[in-house]
């Protein structure tokens, strides 16, 4: 009784099949419920004549049975119930079955009441025979699944499973521990549901037992000899995760995590992607909710440039923006080999996208103009830039030539080509600068703002965020790197703060900005709760299932030059208020004088030039008098030394 279709190459291969193809695909199916359903009919009239059926009712029912049965037969079929595979007839198909059984009742009752004979059947064998053909189906399809379940499980058992508590019996849970009992070929054993609502315990779920609550953890992994703790609650927040890992720790046990509820009813994982607790799990935040239709109007049918498509947020910008069926989407990047990879990856996920690759330098003015004036976008997402802070501290005269002279030269050409919204990429460390690069993403929102004043007909606007976890030379990938090597675990200082953002929502709130914009904003996204350095190394070597300062030594390296022991949202001078979106804000750009800014910039590329960077460190301080970076500095300096922000800081920051 195979539940699989075999299909081969044909002349009418893709076209749709008839509902009848059910008798070419599964005979034996359709066998054994002619059999059912015949029996089920004459058993409906042995009922309705108490086991001793008259010869003349005998007749007739043996000329009804053919038409009955071939009704019920094509009704079910109709309603497409041979497609459903057996072994995973479940709750959701009942409507199929109770829709075939009906069609079929509708010309019986017909013949019923106008007397058609011989086919007008007795009322009540028609209701007795509707009911237990509908059970009768239905249970035929439950027996075949409990076989091969049971079979399942029974080879399954050779091996030995590895007993597992589920902690959390919400949706989530409940779809996990579904799966997991459906494959009997798996290599898990439920033992149980613990869950904090103590009105669940002794119930029973899906045919798994809630035993008890997270006080109860340390007894029942004893007690039922449980091998790990698997996290089933879907969305779970950082206070969450982290109480629930604390207590783990307490018991011990392993713990493991289960995807989200939402990846699992869209089909985007599966069960089996239970995997070991990462440090993105501790530092998750809220799913970010889109303006569609504003971001659609925004993306959908038109050109968008990606600058720095080869990189981490450029990438994940391509990503979120093929979502939307863009007319065509350029990808443009100067290292070749990150160009490859983005445009093979786009192309595979998104066939329908029209996605070009462009080699090019974001300084070269003859090089863009000629892409601009042949593509005509009408959106420019600038996230090309020079990033790392201790590098560019080593590298002023780099930072200059990508950080100011690209964005001014792309933003330039954005004017000149009348596109209509161009995006930069900035970041917190714009905010009152101690380092090179922050000064000039700073410069680069000057320039914006200055520009946005020459080419009334494009919107200039600027997103700036912290740091994204996982992104290259971000702090998470060191440490993984570290603890891998042995350690020792390097944090620049004890009190280093950060805020934290992951790829994919750096990129949809970046997205939603830009459709935000009117000209001249900054974009301050909403970082959620600082997190210490140190605590963030602690936990990683936790996770690892290693013991800080035990397994792993954690080692102080002392703050690098242009660091500061934390980041700030929002600038003097700036006015931050709110947005319709809760997690983006806006802060108006002071005015700055365009002659002197123009002067300025003129001056900073001469240095470069002449890779001055004493003379860039005192330029940048000239043109930025907010600005704390020299060439004397060590690093720990102005805001480096004040207190840090207590939790709830980034919710006053951006109310002030």
């Amino acid at each position: 009784m195979s539940d699989e279709t075999t299909t081969s190459a044909s002349p009418n291969a893709g076209l749709p099949r008839p509902w009848w193809s059910f008798l070419l695909r599964r005979p034996m199916q359709f066998a054994l419920d002619v059999a059912l359903l015949l029996a089920v009919f004459a058993f409906s009239y042995a009922l309705r004549f108490e086991f001793r059926i008259p010869q003349v009712w005998v007749d007739r029912a043996l000329s009804q049975a053919p038409l009955f049965v071939t009704l019920q037969v094509v009704s079910l079929a109709f309603a497409g119930v041979y497609t459903y595979i057996w072994r995973y007839v479940g709750l959701a198909e009942l409507r199929g079955f109770a829709r075939g059984i009906g069609l079929a009742v509708v010309p019986v009752v017909f013949l019923r009441v106008f007397k058609i004979s011989p086919f007008d059947a007795p009322s009540s064998v028609i209701i007795i025979d509707a009911l237990l053909a509908m059970g009768g189906v239905v249970g035929l399809r439950v027996m075949r699944r409990l076989v091969y379940e049971r079979f399942e499980r029974n080879v399954g058992a050779v091996r030995r499973k590895k007993a597992v508590l589920l902690l959390g019996a919400g949706r989530a849970g409940v779809l996990a521990a579904r799966e997991i009992n459906a494959r009997g070929d798996g290599e898990l054993d439920i033992r149980g549901f613990v869950d904090d609502d103590e009105l669940k315990t002794g119930s029973v779920i899906n045919g798994v037992k809630v035993l008890g609550t997270t006080r109860d953890l340390a007894r029942l992994v004893v007690d039922h000899q449980v091998d790990h703790v698997i996290i089933t609650i879907a969305r779970a927040t950082r206070p969450e995760m982290r109480r629930i890992l604390d207590i783990c720790e307490s018991v011990p046990v392993k713990a493991r995590v289960i995807p989200g509820l939402l990846e699992l009813l869209q089909g985007n994982v599966a069960v089996t992607s239970i995997r070991n607790v990462e440090i993105e799990d501790l530092l998750g935040r809220e799913p970010v909710q889109l303006d569609m239709e504003l971001v659609s109007r925004f993306i959908t049918q038109r050109t968008v440039v990606v600058t720095g498509a080869g990189g981490s947020i450029g990438s994940e910008l391509c990503r979120q923006i093929a979502r939307f069926g863009p007319r065509r989407l350029l990808l443009l990047e100067q290292a070749e080999g990150a160009l490859f990879d983005v445009d093979r990856e786009l192309r595979a996920k998104f066939p329908g996208v029209d996605i070009v690759p462009v080699i090019a330098d974001v300084t070269d003015v003859g090089r863009l103009d000629h892409i601009f004036a042949l593509q005509r976008p009408d959106v420019v997402l600038h996230a090309a830039a020079h990033k790392h802070v201790p590098m560019m501290e080593k590298n002023p005269g780099e930072a200059i030539k990508n950080n100011v002279v690209g964005t001014r030269t792309v933003a330039e050409a954005a004017g000149r080509h009348g596109v209509a919204v161009f995006v930069l990429i900035s970041t917190d460390k714009a905010v009152r600068p101690t380092s090179v690069m922050g000064a000039t993403k700073r410069v680069a929102e000057l320039s914006i703002q200055t520009l946005q004043r020459r080419y009334a007909d494009t919107r200039f606007v600027a997103v700036r965020f912290g740091n994204v976890l996982g992104s290259a030379g971000s702090v998470i990938p060191i440490f993984r790197e570290q603890i891998l090597r042995g350690g020792p675990v390097t944090v620049t200082h004890p009190d280093m703060i950060r805020y934290f953002m992951t790829i994919p929502e750096a990129a949809q709130l970046v997205v939603q900005a830009g459709a935000m914009g009117k000209g001249g904003e900054i974009f301050v996204l909403d970082m959620g709760e600082p997190v210490r350095i140190l605590d963030l190394a602690r936990d990683m070597i936790r996770l690892s299932g290693l013991r800080p300062f035990e397994d792993i030594d954690i080692a102080f390296s002392g703050v690098r030059p242009g660091e500061k022991l934390f980041e700030e949202l929002g600038t003097t001078g700036e006015e931050v208020v709110k947005t319709h979106h809760p997690k983006i804000f806006i802060g108006q750009i002071a005015g700055v004088d365009l002659d002197h800014l123009n002067a300025s910039v003129e001056r900073l590329v001469a240095l470069a030039a002449m890779d001055d960077g004493v003379g860039i460190r005192a330029e940048l301080c000239c043109l930025l008098p907010e600005a704390l970076i020299g060439a004397d500095l060590p690093g720990v300096t102005g805001p480096s030394v004040s207190t840090p922000p207590s939790p709830s800081s980034s919710a006053l920051i951006l109310a002030r």
